[in-house]
């Protein structure tokens, strides 16, 4: 028998289950690879804990990790922090996988967020790709690969990977609907698309093994849709007052450009986070004292197409971050307030 592909898991949060399926594309717009609402705030620190492991693993995980940090705005930090945002096990009998983006906050910090089961190649790059945010690219709506999926089944229903049924069509036979991702076209060069045999394609032509990132994951990951070195990051914020009287006029002075605010919360209690104006933003929480641990993110709960989000915060400093709808060639002012209640 053949030997078959290791393929990785990308994890999702129980809620997110079912939610990539495929569908027509909306507006006839190509989007691709990284699903709204999982990247980390532009210029975070995330810090990586390992859970077992042999100094060599170690090494080789810090050496592709800071493959994508050349080009994006994040930093890894490996301080094996209890409460790491990122926590890696290297269970052989586990498989590689990752939790995508800001869902590994949502992971209890006794679990892991990330397996190396297996270390060929670029698998270390291909993970941490996940955990910044990142989809798997046979999974872009842009990808046109059709399956044979009666033979995809049965072959990840075995060794090595033994996966169910539905962690197979979460994992490689889905396809992202077009509105919940951003990105590019298909890539086929991305280390974020796995080796496929041509017995799994209708077309009998299957995918490349890549072992490093593509000159397209450099630059997107490093374009304003993900994470600029060029745009403001935590330390630039712009302070707001809870309660002050006028709101904070601000403005997306240019494609993909993302505002950051902070306030601090003084005393607990519930607060609302507003924007008001005639541009389409969608905007996130993080905190508190935090800007990797994201709370609430809203697109339409405010008037018209403005965001709100109101919920009860303790004492501590909070960070918003605010972009257009349309990362792509959005622009507009808008304002900004906090208020207790």
């Amino acid at each position: 028998m053949a030997t078959r592909p290791h393929v990785c898991t990308q994890r999702p949060l129980p809620a997110d289950m079912m939610k990539f399926q495929s569908t027509v594309r909306r507006g006839g717009t190509t989007r691709a690879i990284i699903p709204i609402g999982k990247l980390w705030m532009n210029g975070s620190t995330l810090r990586v804990r390992f859970i077992g492991g042999t100094a060599a693993q170690h090494a080789k995980a810090k050496e592709q990790a800071l493959w994508w940090t050349q080009h994006a705005n994040l930093t890894f930090d490996f301080n094996n922090a209890p409460d790491a945002e990122i926590r890696i096990t290297f269970d052989s009998s586990d498989g590689a996988w990752s939790y995508v983006g800001t869902d590994n906050r949502g992971i209890p910090l006794d679990q892991p967020t990330m397996n190396l089961g297996f270390m060929e190649g670029g698998t270390a790059g291909h993970e941490f790709g996940h955990a910044i945010g990142l989809a798997h690219e046979h999974q872009n709506p842009a990808g046109g690969i059709e399956w044979n999926e009666a033979v995809v089944v049965r072959d990840l229903s075995g060794p090595p990977n033994n996966w169910t049924e539905p962690m197979i069509r979460h994992n490689v036979l889905n396809k992202y609907r077009a509105d919940q991702v951003n990105g590019t076209t298909f890539d086929p060069a991305s280390i974020m698309l796995y080796f496929f045999p041509g017995s799994w394609v209708k077309s009998g032509v299957g995918t490349e093994q890549n072992e490093v990132l593509s000159a397209t994951d450099k630059a997107y990951i490093a374009s304003a849709r993900a994470y600029p070195k060029t745009a403001p990051t935590v330390v630039d914020a712009k302070e707001i007052k809870v309660g002050a009287t006028r709101r904070t006029s601000a403005s997306i002075g240019k494609a993909g450009e993302e505002d950051l605010f902070k306030f601090t919360v003084t005393a607990g209690g519930t607060h609302t986070i507003d924007t008001r104006g005639p541009t389409d933003v969608v905007m996130k929480l993080f905190g508190p004292d935090s800007p990797t641990a994201l709370i609430a993110e809203d697109d339409d709960s405010g008037v018209d197409t403005n965001a709100l989000i109101r919920g009860d915060l303790i004492p501590g400093l909070y960070y918003v971050q605010v972009r257009h709808y349309n990362k792509a060639t959005g622009q507009g002012s808008y304002t900004v307030k906090v208020r207790r209640g």
